[in-house]
């Protein structure tokens, strides 16, 4: 027999042995019918080699050896005289890739996922790939609400054993949800219970929202909240019996169908602990958020669980189990509980790991932290520490991690995660109007020099209004108790010929140094000396009362003032703050050394309060007092202003106060300054904390001698604004209405500032 077919004779040979193959020694291996791959390639994937014996059972495993390797769709083996002759036929190739009809999704992206379903160009076409990958163009369809997305494939054989592919999409409408319905419902109106899922059919938000098309996680989450809504109130036996999606034949219209059973309310009865609570028993009683007469509450229940696990965490026990037992009375519908503590094992911490501080030292993050290494765990140190931290404000992003360490029971490492953002700005400006001429403006501020936590900052502005040349630098740890110790050095020159405020020039230079003293974790105090030397200069129009000032004092004047503070700040993070209180208070005053002598006495009150978890309230209240003593009169140019941004929006800035006849501002020495923030995220931006928006009410006033106009009353306004963290640094937006501009106010509803000025 010169030429067998050895794929024909396998199939005979299962048949009858009579038919087996006569073992032969391969002389030479040939392989016919290939175009795109190597020979080397087919003689790689063979089981077989030049001298080896061949049988059935060889030939039958070299087939499925070339098919397994999914280039061929046809695989046979001939003999002839001692030569094993291979033939195949390859695979096509796909040579491109249409997809026609597509305005949802940008045709790039389409056949990048593709790519993960093994079909691409220039790859071996395989049915199965081709397949994958229309089921998952239509899933991202369906997962829009498109679900009469309909999707045809064409595959056109080409020249050189090559295939194109067409993917002809009609996208059709989005399916909106047609009707919602609640079965089982007895003590809540239905529309009560729909108002607590996102899911809802169309309304005039929905373009926005798309709350309106079906989703199954949002279905989950809308049940979850719904289970939620029942266990906080009671209904300890509440359940959720089966929920039915239809679609109309048309793809256009969906209707959901929600049964549950809501059961009957429970009170609780009897409270109690057991286990080893280590701590005190009735200290552990009072974290109990859940009392006897109590209407059931599953969020009180798992608050006094986290409660108890977070005092046991405060001692060390990191693993602290502690469940919450109940003991229903289903006939007087009562739930007794016993609260189930077990401590587990004491652990301690091995290592602090910090990752991803490129810039800044290690040190600046360290000092930071009130839980050290070699000590036992305490989940209020960690805490605490990451929002010391995350309150350095080098970082755009703090995460702590606290994992077991392998094969210990009682140890943990403290893992810290930052990333880091731009803690410099630099800005030059260069203008020229026909008043002012050219100006040139610059500044460079560094709030975490070379990594070392240090602050420093420069400012230069030549304007004909406003020249300022300063200098200032802060080493917020100068001992390493976190003492801090600050220098500043600054020259300002002042023309307010083309401002609101009265009309009079100022040469003042000084300097002064700083410190800051902790005195708590959140508190701290502050004091320093500071001298400066002004040069008044009065103009033909310039007021009465700054006249008799000048006569009065002289037209220089030099200032030794020392300054006392206090503040605390407890907010939870200065990149995101979502709660907390901020508190300062600051004395000023001018020491007996030199002519002038005055005091200033100023305390702000902030609160943040957390509506939602993404909502904040934030009330603001500022009062300031001031006046000289010692017979001396109040330094004109040290008087309080308001109006403009950080005050009351909406109104000029330093616009508001006393008025000369010549309806010159003249500031005051009463200042009060109030207002409601209320801080939303910003629509479509998800989790995204450099931009946050917000609606307030602003009001303020500045009082001064009863006799001068606009000495008396409040200014309101009400406004939107608008917060970006930006890479030039902090940027807000604001546009506000006043609500009783009075005749002498002057308005300014738009307004901005860009980081903060010396």
């Amino acid at each position: 027999m010169n030429l067998t077919k050895l794929a024909g004779l396998l199939s005979l040979l299962c048949m009858s042995p009579a038919w087996a193959i006569e073992p032969f020694t391969i002389k030479d291996i040939r392989v016919e019918g290939i175009q795109r791959t190597e020979a080397g390639t087919v003689f790689s994937y063979l089981p077989v080699k030049v001298g080896d014996t061949m049988d059935d059972q060889h030939a039958a495993t070299a087939i499925r050896a070339l098919y397994a390797t999914g280039f061929f769709k046809d695989v046979r083996l001939e003999v002839e005289q001692g030569v094993l002759v291979v033939l195949v036929r390859e695979r096509p190739s796909i040579a491109g890739i249409e997809i026609n009809g597509v305005k949802d999704f940008p045709k790039d992206q389409l056949k990048d996922n593709m790519k993960y379903a093994g079909l691409a160009e220039a790859r071996i076409l395989d049915k199965g790939a081709l397949d994958k990958a229309t089921q998952e163009l239509k899933r991202q369809y369906v997962a829009r609400g498109k679900y009469g997305v309909t999707v045809t494939t064409t595959v056109t054989e080409l020249e050189r054993n090559r295939v194109n592919i067409v993917f002809n999409v009609a996208e059709g409408e989005v399916s909106k949800i047609k009707q919602i319905n609640l079965v089982g419902n007895r003590d809540y109106k239905e529309k009560e219970l729909l108002e607590l899922m996102k899911l809802s059919t169309p309304d005039w938000m929905s373009w926005f929202s798309k709350n309106d098309q079906y989703s199954k996680q949002k279905l989950s989450a809308d049940m979850e909240a719904m289970r939620s809504f029942y266990m906080d109130n009671g209904y300890l036996e509440f359940n959720i019996d089966s929920t039915q999606v239809s679609i109309t034949p048309d793809k256009k219209d969906i209707y959901i169908t929600i049964n549950f059973t809501e059961g009957a309310k429970y009170t609780v009865s009897r409270v109690e602990v057991a286990g080893n609570t280590l701590v005190p028993r009735e200290e552990v009683e009072k974290l109990i958020q859940v009392k006897a007469g109590d209407i059931f509450s599953r969020k009180t229940l798992t608050e006094t669980n986290k409660k108890i696990g977070e005092r046991l965490g405060q001692e060390g026990y990191a693993f602290a189990n502690v469940n919450a037992i109940p003991e229903m009375n289903k006939e007087k519908h009562e739930v007794a509980f016993k609260f189930m503590v077990d401590p587990g094992r004491r652990v301690y911490i091995r290592r602090i790991n910090i990752a991803g501080n490129d810039k800044t030292r290690d040190e600046v993050v360290r000092r930071e932290f009130r839980q050290v290494e070699g000590a036992w765990f305490d989940e209020g140190k960690i805490k605490k520490s990451r929002q010391r931290v995350d309150k350095l404000d080098f970082f755009a992003e703090v995460d702590v991690e606290t994992p077991p360490v392998q094969g210990a029971t009682d140890q943990m490492d403290v893992n810290v995660s930052v990333k880091e953002k731009s803690t410099g700005n630099i800005s030059v400006g260069a203008g020229f109007s026909n008043g002012e001429g050219l100006t040139l403006s610059g500044s460079i501020t560094q709030a975490n020099l070379f990594g070392s936590g240090n602050h420093v900052a420069t400012q230069i502005n030549t304007s004909k209004i406003n020249q300022v040349y300063s200098l200032s630098f802060t080493n917020p740890y100068f001992t390493d108790d976190g003492v801090s110790r600050g220098f500043d050095v600054y020259k300002r020159n002042t023309d307010s010929r083309s401002t609101a405020v009265s009309q009079y020039s100022s040469h003042t230079l000084g300097g002064g140094v700083r410190f800051g003293v902790p005195i708590g974790e959140d508190e701290s105090i502050s004091y320093g000396l500071a001298i400066e030397k002004t040069q008044l200069g009065l103009l033909e129009n310039s007021p009465a009362r700054l006249t008799q000032y000048v006569n009065a004092f002289g037209a220089t004047n030099n200032t030794l003032s020392g300054t006392v503070g206090w503040g605390r700040d407890s907010r939870d993070s200065a990149i995101y703050t979502t709660e907390g209180t901020v508190q300062r208070a600051f004395a000023e005053i001018a020491l007996p050394v030199f002519d002038i002598r005055y005091y200033k006495l100023n305390y702000q009150h902030q609160l943040f309060y957390p509506i939602r978890n993404d909502i904040t309230l934030l009330l603001n209240g500022e009062a300031g007092i001031a006046n000289g003593y010692g017979g001396r009169q109040m330094p004109f140019f040290k008087n309080f202003y308001a109006g403009g941004t950080g005050s009351v929006r909406g109104y000029e800035a330093n616009s508001l106060g006393p008025r000369d006849t010549e309806d010159a501002v003249l500031g005051g020495t009463r200042r009060v300054v109030g207002g409601a923030e209320l801080l939303l995220p910003f629509p479509g931006m998800g989790k995204e904390k450099s931009v946050r928006l917000s609606g307030f009410f602003d009001a303020g006033a500045v009082y001064g001698p009863g006799d001068l106009p606009g000495s008396a009353g409040l200014r309101y306004s009400t406004g939107v604004a608008l917060t970006w963290i930006s890479p030039m640094g902090p940027m807000k937006f604001s546009y506000a209405a006043p609500l009783n501009k009075q005749p002498v106010d002057k308005v300014q509803k738009f307004q901005f500032s860009l980081g903060s000025i010396f």
